[in-house]
C-alpha cells in the first residue's frame, strides 16, 4: 500500500510530528508502505529518501520537499496550504502507481481522505477568547493579537468544511478530542487512537542515570524542587496560571520551561510577580530526556490540550506529572496514584496547593511517579498506536473504494 502524507514539518522536538514519524517509520518497515511524504523541512526521520518518482521500491519514505516563504504566520500557513496542493500535483502525475490515500495530521489540505485530529481549534478559540479583545491587552500587543485571532479564524472556517464532511475519515488523538469533533461537527464516527510514548528512550532508570549531570549543567541544587513545562504555545500551555501558582507558593520552587515561544512577553510579569530568580526559559532540544532528568515533577496546567505527548514522556521517566483535566494525555492518569488531576486549569490556587503537596512529601512523590512509569512501561507503545492507525487508514481507502 502506498499512501500521501501531508505535514508542514517533521522532527522529534514536537508531539504531533513525532507522533507522525514514529507511525510513518513502522508503516514503512514493519509493513512495507510506500509513503511519498510532502513538507518543508523534515529532520531525523530513519530510513528517509529523496525525490525519486521513478523507483519502485516497497517499504519506503519519500520526501517531496514544499517551499516555505518569510512572514508572519499566517501568511506561511496559508502558502503552505496551497504550495503542498501543486507540488503534490506535479509529483503524482509522474508515479505510474499513484497513491490512492491522502494521510494529514490535522488541517493541512482540503483533499485529505484521512485525518488524524491532533486540536480542535473551535474548543481552543472559545477558551482563549477573551484574552483576545484588544481592551484587555495593551496596545503594543494589538498587531500580535490580531494576528492570531485571524489565524484562528482561518482555521476554523476550514475545520468546519472538512471535518463535517462524511467522506473525511477522522481519528481523535484522545477521547477529550473525540467529544469535541461530536459537540462541534456533530462527528460520532471518528477513531480514537492515543499517542504512545517510546519506554526504550523514556524511562525511569535512564533520568535517575543523568539527573546529576542535567542539573549541574543547570546550576541547580540537589535540594532545589524542580517543576518542568515543555510546548510552543504557552499560554495554551497554561504558563499563564503556573506563574500565579508560583506566586503565593512561600518555598523557592524552581521551574524549568522549554519551548519556543517568546519569553520576552512574560519578562514584565516575572518582575511583577517576583520570580525572576525562580523562572528559566530553555531552547528546545532533540535531546528531551535532559530536561526530564533534571526535574522532580512535571506539571501541565493546560488550557486546551489535544494530548499533551509530554505528559506520558514524563510519566515513563517516572516523574510525578500534574495534569490538566483539559489535555487529552490526562485521561491516562489516575488521580493520585499515577499523577495529580487539575479539575480547572484557571484556578491558580488549585495547582499551587497540588504542588505544594508533592514539594512537601518528596517520597509520596517519588511513588507516585514509579506508579507512572509501570504504567506507562504496561499500557502504552508506539507499536500499539501504529497497529490502530494501519487498521484506521486501511478502512478509510477502503470507505473510498466502495
Amino acid at each position: 500500500m502506498q499512501i500521501v502524507v501531508v505535514s508542514p514539518f517533521l522532527d522529534r522536538r514536537h508531539g504531533t510530528e513525532l507522533c507522525i514519524i514514529e507511525q510513518i517509520e513502522r508503516l514503512s518497515t514493519k509493513y512495507g508502505w510506500g509513503i511519498h511524504l510532502f513538507s518543508q523541512q523534515v529532520e531525523n526521520v530513519n530510513s528517509l529518501l529523496t525525490e525519486d518518482p521513478t523507483s519502485t521500491a516497497t517499504g519506503f519514505i519519500r520526501w517531496y520537499r514544499v517551499t516555505d516563504i518569510p512572514g508572519p504566520h499566517f501568511l506561511k500557513f496559508l502558502w503552505w496550504f496551497f504550495a503542498n496542493r501543486g507540488v503534490r500535483k506535479s509529483v503524482l502525475k509522474r508515479l505510474e502507481n499513484c497513491p490512492l490515500l491522502v494521510y494529514s495530521p490535522g488541517i493541512n489540505c482540503l483533499d485529505a481522505n484521512a485525518i488524524t485530529v491532533h486540536i480542535v481549534f473551535h474548543e481552543f478559540y472559545a477558551r482563549v477568547r477573551g484574552e483576545l479583545k484588544l481592551l484587555k491587552v495593551p496596545v503594543s500587543r494589538w498587531p500580535v493579537t490580531l494576528h492570531r485571532k485571524l489565524y484562528y479564524k482561518l482555521i476554523m472556517a476550514l475545520e468546519r468544511r472538512i471535518y463535517t464532511d462524511p467522506k473525511v475519515r477522522l481519528a481523535a488523538v484522545s477521547k477529550l478530542v473525540s467529544t469535541q469533533l461530536e459537540k462541534h461537527f456533530g462527528r460520532t464516527d471518528s477513531v480514537v487512537i492515543p499517542n504512545a510514548v517510546d519506554t526504550g528512550v523514556f524511562n525511569s532508570e535512564a533520568r535517575l542515570a543523568r539527573r546529576s549531570v542535567s542539573r549541574q549543567s543547570l546550576k541547580l541544587d540537589d535540594s532545589d524542587f524542580v517543576v518542568l513545562l515543555i510546548g510552543n504555545d504557552w499560554k495554551k500551555k497554561g504558563l499563564d496560571q503556573l506563574l500565579r501558582a508560583l506566586a503565593i507558593i512561600e518555598i523557592p520552587i524552581q521551574l524549568l520551561v522549554v519551548g519556543k515561544d517568546d519569553p520576552g512577553l512574560y519578562r514584565s510579569g516575572l518582575r511583577q510577580l517576583q520570580l525572576d530568580d525562580r523562572v528559566r526559559f530553555l531552547a528546545p532540544s532533540a535531546d528531551v530526556l535532559s530536561f526530564y532528568a533534571a526535574a522532580d515533577a512535571y506539571v501541565a496546567p493546560s488550557l486546551e490540550d489535544a494530548f499533551g505527548l509530554p505528559i506520558l514522556e514524563a510519566m515513563a521517566c517516572g516523574l510525578p506529572v500534574i495534569a490538566s483535566v483539559q489535555a487529552g494525555a490526562s485521561e491516562n492518569v489516575l488521580d493520585g496514584a499515577t499523577g495529580y488531576l487539575l479539575r480547572e486549569p484557571m484556578n491558580h490556587v488549585e495547582l499551587a496547593e497540588i504542588i505544594l503537596r508533592l514539594a512537601g512529601d518528596r517520597s509520596a512523590a517519588r511513588e507516585i511517579g514509579a506508579a507512572a512509569a509501570k504504567y506507562v512501561q504496561a499500557s502504552v507503545s508506539w507499536d500499539r498506536n501504529v497497529s490502530a492507525t494501519r487498521e484506521f487508514l486501511e478502512n478509510a481507502l477502503a470507505s473510498r473504494q466502495i
